[in-house]
């Protein structure tokens, strides 16, 4: 039953109009017990992955658990820097006001999450709103039933809870809540789910970062060092079991070089993989049925050329690492963001048709370039946008430290991690204080007019 939802937030509201949240010292205690519900209970949170997804736990580790401690940890160190209060620019015209900026938390956030990144599309968001002063509510994915369950076990025994809750449901609870007035929402999930957040947050203007995502091409230059590209985008593209926002969607590689690409792809599919993936223990497993037979439909769809990998198992979700070849304009592969451990290759004539290509759709979340010519590599970033570009690399972008990870038009809007998570919940707020004196410089702003300034002095300015 979701009738429960709108007295979580009037709680919420009322714990948040408290005060307690004004304290930076307090919202460092709610950091640094962040950070230990994850470092506390990684095994717990690597094992419920591994039921939910099929995860090998290092890859929960990695993907998922580091970044969010990491995360927490970077927030409770410097958050007492970013909410100092701000004085602007000295400016003799506005000096005697006393200008200054506070930082000021926005009220009561709500943070959704997907089921690919469970941990750290929740937590991360979720450290960044603590640091900036807000209370939130959480609802984890449906999806990964075992993982929310523990999440919202956890957080009331790590967080205050009248100001941190969880909320466990599916279709109804999110309804539930979008029904509600927010001040912030914060959304990683689908291009779909970010219409119905937005649609939602227009009733109430209500502001709202969207983490999306799409199909996040790869350009292959032959300049490139083949066998570790190769090996690092196979990596890319299984991880998760493709399951990514931010992984290599498909390929676009010269037709004269997609022969010899496909063959040093085939030798790190065996290096990663010697006795196949459907036996190995370092490849996970498509979240549920409904998503296998999405999945399923492309790939039988296809008119291109499977040549490595495409077997399927329906009784356990799983998906081969598929890499497929001579994939052409209009293919089953190119229609939507594949979420799956599938690879199609686009033979293109050059670099100009794979930058035309790319631009003729919707910003990618992330883009991947592999070169090593370096032309190649200014050209490519000149003439296309992206949420991200990884240059001879997949995913790091996302884990540097110091910056946003966000996308652009229908990749979404908005970012977070770091201080730009902190601005995101973060308003702005602009105070002056004038004090009586001010009158005797600034009289003429009083009826009756009878003065006619000159407008301001702008001096040359000498560009040679």
């Amino acid at each position: 039953m979701s009738d429960h939802i709108p007295h979580i937030r009037d709680e919420l509201r009322r714990s948040f109009f408290s005060g307690k949240l004004k304290s930076v010292a307090f919202r460092k205690e709610q950091l640094l017990a962040l950070a230990y519900l994850l470092q506390e209970n990684q095994a717990r949170f690597q094992e419920a992955m591994q039921r939910d997804l099929g995860r090998p736990p290092l890859e929960t580790s990695l993907l998922d658990l580091n970044g969010s401690i990491r995360e927490a940890f970077s927030c409770y160190k410097r958050v007492e820097k970013w909410a100092k209060e701000e004085s602007p620019i000295f400016n003799l015209a506005t000096w005697a006001i006393s200008p200054r900026l506070r930082k000021e938390a926005k009220g009561v956030v709500l943070i959704i999450g997907p089921f690919n990144f469970p941990i750290w599309c929740l937590f991360s968001p979720l450290a960044a709103a603590i640091a900036a002063g807000n209370a939130a509510v959480l609802k984890p994915s449906s999806h990964t039933p075992v993982t929310s369950a523990l999440i919202a076990e956890l957080i009331p025994k790590y967080l205050d809870p009248s100001l941190y809750r969880v909320v466990l449901g599916d279709n109804a609870e999110v309804s539930a809540l979008l029904d509600l007035q927010w001040d912030h929402i914060f959304l990683t999930g689908g291009p779909n789910a970010g219409r119905v957040i937005a649609t939602a947050a227009a009733k109430y203007l209500t502001p709202i970062t969207l983490e999306l995502g799409g199909k996040s091409p790869v350009i292959v230059d032959p300049s490139c060092d083949l066998e570790t590209s190769c090996r690092r985008l196979l990596w890319a593209k299984t991880s998760n079991a493709g399951q990514i926002c931010t992984g290599p969607d498909y390929v676009l590689v010269p037709k004269h070089f997609q022969d010899e690409f496909i063959e040093a792809m085939s030798v790190q599919y065996a290096n990663f993989y010697p006795n196949g993936p459907a036996a190995s223990d370092s490849f996970s497993r498509i979240v549920g049925p409904r998503h296998f037979a999405r999945i399923k439909a492309l790939l039988d769809a296809t008119k291109g050329e499977v040549a490595l990998g495409g077997e399927m198992d329906s009784a356990t979700n799983y998906v081969a690492p598929t890499v497929v070849r001579d994939v052409r304009e209009g293919d089953s592969l190119l229609s939507e963001e594949l979420f799956a451990p599938i690879l199609p290759v686009v033979p293109v004539e050059d670099l100009d048709e794979a930058i035309a290509y790319i631009r003729a759709r919707d910003h990618p979340l992330a883009l991947y370039l592999f070169a090593q010519d370096e032309a190649v590599k200014r050209r490519v970033i000149n003439s296309t946008l992206s949420g991200s570009v990884g240059i001879n690399d997949c995913l790091l972008q996302v884990s540097a430290e110091g910056l946003p990870f966000g996308g652009v038009g229908p990749s979404g809007y908005g970012a977070h991690k770091g201080k730009f998570g902190f601005d995101t919940f973060t308003h702005l707020r602009p105070v002056i204080d004038s004090p009586w004196y001010v009158d005797l410089f600034m009289s003429l702003r009083f009826p009756p007019y009878s003065v006619c300034l000159p407008p301001p002095h702008v001096a040359p300015v000498d560009d040679s």
